[in-house]
């Protein structure tokens, strides 16, 4: 039979793992399991994000893919999208998704001759706004302008 004092102390080595794997720095029991609940949430927030870019990419079998890579920069956004087929008509989509998001492009150089080339620097319209946008939200939404305009390119 295991002791009281023995479960204690499984308990308690229990919820420290817990609290390494979450990155928890609460000391009481209930503390921590609010932080993992909150850390599990947002893995599958991730999870959900990852799909919906594998879908996307998916879309473009047999296409070339755009690149985009959006990094975060103090208060602002550097977005580069670029593939190496011009895609008439997706600036139009990006630009829209960018409006979506409340995100001013303070400046862009664009070359859509015989490839597609974005690299724009936006801010935030709202910079008081309460929600949390960061590189991964808004690659998340150049990915959906881009799904839509390849929706649109489908149906012509």
């Amino acid at each position: 039979m295991v002791s009281i004092e023995q479960e204690r102390e499984a308990m308690f080595k229990k919820l420290q793992l817990l609290r390494s794997i979450t990155n928890s720095h609460a000391h009481d029991k209930a503390s921590v399991v609010l932080d993992a609940s909150k850390y599990i949430k947002d893995l599958k927030q991730r999870v959900e994000r990852l799909n919906q870019d594998i879908a996307t990419a998916e879309s473009f079998t047999g296409q070339n893919f755009p690149t985009i890579r959006v990094e975060e920069q103090e208060d602002d956004f550097l977005i580069k999208v670029f593939t190496t087929r011009n895609c008439q008509g997706l600036l139009v989509f990006i630009l829209e998704a960018f409006e979506e998001l409340g995100l001013e492009v303070l400046q862009a150089t664009i070359s859509t001759s015989d490839s597609f080339i974005l690299e724009a620097i936006a801010t935030r319209e709202n910079k008081e706004a309460d929600d949390h946008i960061d590189d991964r939200v808004v690659k998340q939404v150049v990915l959906r302008g881009i799904q839509k305009w390849i929706e649109g390119s489908e149906q012509e």
